[in-house]
């Protein structure tokens, strides 16, 4: 299993030194200096899967590659979204396999299952509001997280149709960390996902490549846990 590795910063260099625990090897590695254009260079020669753990403003660039290349691709850069529709139809057209998402964490998937029965549950009680606050390191760019926003919609989803207040702390080195809570007059209720170390990203990047290769259309992690 051969992976392109796009982005070589925190996350991308623990991709790399995880893939052979995986049985996965690195067929080359795209930076920021390199630009997209690099996925279509020698050092993607033979690469089964990219995984692009890059920036926001190179996600679509970066996939257009990837299609004409008729590479799979496994996106776990946050701060995209707002280009995904474009994204789905370009994957489409290509006949690519995609998997993405803002949290390749297993756990929070199986969390994301739970806030979606509890906001189902409470958003029929007309007393209970809801907020998100989520924490991570100082260095992280985009706030509120998309595993924040990807909670908010699941919650909307799931048919808590009331405001939910979102918020977020940027400070030291948290990897990290998701409360949802809901509160009435009486009581409250809090549920949390916390990360203590976030190679556990990096495993699930690497599962959902080994996934996704010969595979096509457009998934989540979900799809992948067979939820």
């Amino acid at each position: 299993m051969r992976i392109l590795l796009i982005g070589h910063g925190r996350m991308g260099r623990l991709v790399e030194a995880l893939a052979p625990a995986h049985g996965c090897e690195i067929a080359g590695i795209v930076t920021s200096r390199s630009g997209a254009s690099a996925i279509a260079g020698e050092s993607a020669a033979g690469a089964d899967v990219a995984v692009d753990f890059s920036l926001p403003g190179a996600v679509m660039a970066n996939l257009e590659q990837m299609a004409a290349r008729r590479l799979n691709a496994v996106i776990g850069t946050t701060g995209w979204q707002a280009d995904e529709a474009a994204a789905r139809a370009l994957a489409e057209r290509a006949g690519i396999g995609v998997i993405a998402s803002a949290n390749f964490s297993i756990g929070m998937t199986i969390f994301r299952a739970v806030v979606e029965e509890a906001a189902r549950l409470f958003g029929a009680q007309a007393d209970a509001g809801a907020w998100i606050h989520e924490t991570h390191h100082a260095q992280k760019k985009d706030a509120p997280s998309g595993t924040a926003l990807m909670l908010k919609s699941a919650m909307e989803r799931a048919g808590y149709a009331r405001p939910i207040d979102v918020a977020a702390t940027r400070v030291g080195a948290v990897p990290g960390t998701h409360v949802v809570g809901f509160d009435s007059p009486a009581e409250t209720v809090t549920l949390t996902h916390v990360v203590r170390d976030r190679a556990v990203f990096a495993h699930g990047a690497l599962e959902a490549a080994k996934w996704i290769k010969g595979r096509r259309g457009w998934f989540t992690v979900q799809d992948m846990i067979g939820r």
